[in-house]
């Protein structure tokens, strides 16, 4: 497994997520807000450190799951502002993907943009098949979702409604690489 690439978008640079970088996230994330379609609450520094650790390794305890994440930072001043991820599976054929903006940033299009971002790197890897899972009460969040290109689908886990796009022709360049 190669490590996560640094991506860029328009606005943002993809940083590959590090332990270190809890100390800046854990206020980005601080938000009782941010949890209110997910569920739970905001993540202490050691909680937030000790999820950065487990996720910065890359894969599951059993390999079968490939862990990408990225904190998302401003270009204007490289100050992060949320984060994607994406859990790739099946033989990298299919990926799982979130994002999160802290408050400050919401409502500026950073989400979309970094969703979009994030879905062409997957395709350019051979992911064919991208959903993400989506409270259906969270409209911001489905907004993302659509302009991303995910379309709902009437399958439903745990109260959150599958969103999918899934790729018909081969992968092109990735977006912005370093």
């Amino acid at each position: 497994m190669t490590p996560d690439p640094e991506m860029t978008s328009d606005r943002l640079l993809f940083a590959p997520l590090s332990a270190t970088d809890a100390d800046e996230m854990v206020h980005v994330l601080s938000a009782k807000s941010l949890y209110t379609f997910t569920g739970g609450s905001p993540p202490t520094l050691d909680e937030l450190r000790a999820r950065y650790t487990r996720q910065s390794i890359g894969r599951s305890p059993d390999g079968t799951q490939e862990w990408r994440n990225w904190i998302l930072r401003t270009k204007q001043d490289a100050h992060a502002i949320g984060y994607v991820q994406a859990t790739i599976m099946d033989e990298g054929r299919r990926a799982e993907v979130a994002w999160v903006i802290g408050t400050s940033w919401q409502g500026q299009g950073y989400a979309s943009e970094a969703a979009r971002a994030l879905i062409t790197w997957l395709h350019t890897t051979g992911v064919t098949t991208v959903q993400a899972h989506i409270h259906p009460a969270h409209t911001a969040s489905a907004a993302v979702a659509r302009h991303a290109g995910l379309l709902p689908t009437d399958h439903f886990d745990d109260d959150e409604q599958l969103w999918q796009h899934s790729f018909d022709h081969p992968p092109h360049s990735p977006a912005h690489p370093h």
